[in-house]
């Protein structure tokens, strides 16, 4: 009898260590071609975060939080010198709230980015609507600007062609071609 019960404890205690070594997340990512990303959102810009403000909203429900983006360049839409970005999450005091998934903006740093004017928690405003996969890091690679998409940093459930891969992969695209993209697919030219 101590037997099985030793038995039956040591697969409950495998169980329960089983369960927990599996990543939490409660955001699922379809992954999102280039194309749609260009369809689905009104503007993209080239910019630098300028600085970041988190705050409740005005229900006090949910932390979000403004970016400033100095605009160096408008691909696709219209967009001022300067644009404000909103983003859920944030932090407000000891008060954290983080969106699994959600666009990383740091001060200081240069992206582009799929913006589009959404309902967010107790307002409207324009936002990063897809997530990490509406915002591509610029950084310099050994053959120049790449626009590297933060969705590498996240499993990706598969399209409807059973890609998994976020546009330009782990390498990114090469800046200039990502732009050129863009700007054909906004016209409806086919690459």
């Amino acid at each position: 009898m101590h037997r099985v019960r030793r038995v039956l404890c040591g697969a409950m205690a495998v169980a329960i260590a089983a369960s927990l070594a599996v990543p939490a997340s409660a955001t699922t990512l379809r992954r999102m071609g280039l194309e749609e990303l260009v369809a689905s959102n009104k503007t993209v810009v080239v910019g630098q975060v300028v600085d970041a403000r988190s705050y409740w909203n005005k229900d006090k429900t949910f932390i979000m939080t403004d970016v400033r983006i100095a605009v160096n360049e408008v691909v696709k839409g219209n967009a001022q010198n300067e644009v404000k970005v909103t983003l859920m999450g944030g932090r407000v005091g000891d008060l954290t709230t983080l969106i699994v998934g959600g666009a990383e903006l740091i001060p200081g740093k240069s992206y582009l980015l799929f913006l589009n004017e959404e309902n967010l928690p107790g307002m409207r405003a324009q936002t990063v609507r897809d997530l990490c996969q509406g915002a591509f890091d610029l950084v310099i690679g050994k053959d120049g600007l790449r626009a590297v998409s933060q969705a590498n940093r996240h499993p990706l459930v598969p399209d409807r062609l059973g890609y998994i891969d976020a546009p330009g992969g782990v390498e990114g695209t090469p800046f200039n071609a990502m732009v050129q993209s863009i700007r054909q697919l906004a016209r409806g030219e086919v690459n």
